[in-house]
């Protein structure tokens, strides 16, 4: 039944003003969209590209180049391609670029027998994928949304996740699997294009999950995706495919998997987050700055499992006050288990001098009307930063 949701049909046409789009609030205070061309959590210059101590000093000292981030994922994999055979690219649509276009030009450049596509069916997508990775491939599968993915659950839970523990010393496994899917809302994704399933991959022991914020980030988090040694859910926020666009290294380079980064440093309250939502936590921290005060530092977990407690703790026991926030579902989600976490920890828990707060998506389905309604936005993040210093 889901193939014929995809088929184009005909259907009356209805005006554009008529469309009931899920958009921001005429004269709204916070809720303003996000100026992607002018915030600090991307890089505007090629200087403060190349500021981060993460990248080796070659790469510091090297070029830069303007990518969106459908750019940098499609450069890091043309990288992948290029420095080892092993890799290779597959997906619905795939060799004609993607939906997205993340993977334009590279079935020329390497060939139908390296990017290639695949059939309408996720499962044997990713069945696939980790019978290559058996063999010592190092095979990057696409599904085409994240929405979509449901129908690997099994090839992803009892196979890429078990395949190392089942084969125990015979020194096997499927390492080399990296699964992208674009991610989370847009503001008219509607049902079926608007989920953010992570969590549901954090509750499954021998993967990575990855959810990248920016160009830079993510083509430094992908390669080191692609050439590590345990199969990682690599989720990229559709929304920023075209809207983050910053100077990138040109070379090649990884990122640390399951390290988080202090985006910005604060005393007084800690904020963290991942992907699209972190502009929305910039934008509420400025806001909250100016009105109340107050500092306020802001972490980017990027790996979601295993995630970075020695970071977040650290911070935590600094400022007392927490607050996470993520697109996905707030029930049993990433924020519920750092909450967890923090009060589970002794030294961290002593020093908390409010509630741990979590600003999510409600425990609803993205209707196509009540999107932005259900998607943490800057001024429910504000009022939970200042709920969290009055208490």
């Amino acid at each position: 039944m889901r193939q014929s949701i995809r088929l184009p049909c005909r259907v009356a046409a209805v005006p554009a003003a008529s469309r009931s789009y899920s958009s921001h609030p005429p004269n709204a205070k916070y809720n303003l969209p996000i100026d992607y061309a002018s915030t600090s959590m991307l890089a505007q210059t090629t200087r403060a590209a190349l500021t981060s101590a993460e990248l080796p000093e070659d790469i510091r000292n090297g070029p830069t180049k303007k990518m969106n981030l459908f750019q940098a994922v499609g450069d890091a994999m043309h990288t992948a391609l290029a420095e080892d055979d092993s890799v290779l690219v597959f997906g619905e649509d795939v060799a004609f670029g993607g939906v997205f276009r993340c993977t334009m030009k590279l079935a020329e450049t390497f060939g139908g027998e390296r990017v290639f596509n695949s059939t309408l069916n996720e499962g044997a997508i990713v069945g696939f994928g980790v019978g290559l990775a058996a063999a010592g491939m190092r095979p990057v599968a696409e599904i085409q949304f994240a929405d979509y993915v449901f129908p690997a659950f099994d090839q992803i839970v009892n196979e890429a996740a078990k395949y190392r523990y089942r084969d125990g010393d015979s020194g096997r496994h499927v390492g080399g699997l990296t699964i992208r899917m674009p991610c989370g809302g847009v503001g008219h994704g509607g049902l079926y294009h608007s989920q953010s399933p992570e969590s549901l991959f954090t509750h499954v022991p021998g993967l990575r999950v990855v959810v990248p914020r920016s160009p830079s980030q993510a083509k430094g988090l992908l390669l080191a995706s692609i050439r590590c040694n345990d199969p990682v859910i690599f989720l990229e926020p559709k929304i920023l495919y075209r809207a983050a666009v910053e100077q990138v290294p040109v070379g090649a380079y990884e990122l640390p998997l399951s390290k988080a980064e202090v985006v910005k440093e604060g005393k007084d309250v800690t904020v963290i987050s991942y992907g699209q939502p972190m502009y929305n936590c910039e934008a509420a921290i400025r806001h909250a700055e100016k009105e109340l005060g107050i500092s306020a530092e802001l972490i980017d977990l990027r790996t979601v499992y295993p995630w970075d407690k020695e970071t977040v703790f650290n911070s935590v026991r600094k400022t007392g006050r927490v607050i996470v926030v993520h697109e996905s579902m707030v029930n049993a989600g990433v924020g519920a288990e750092v909450a967890a976490a923090i009060q589970e920890d002794p030294e961290t828990f002593v020093r908390l001098e409010a509630p741990v707060s979590r600003v999510a998506s409600w425990s609803i389905n993205h209707g196509l009307l009540y999107e932005k309604y259900s998607i943490p936005d800057i001024t429910r993040i504000f009022d939970s930063i200042k709920t969290s210093l009055d208490y």
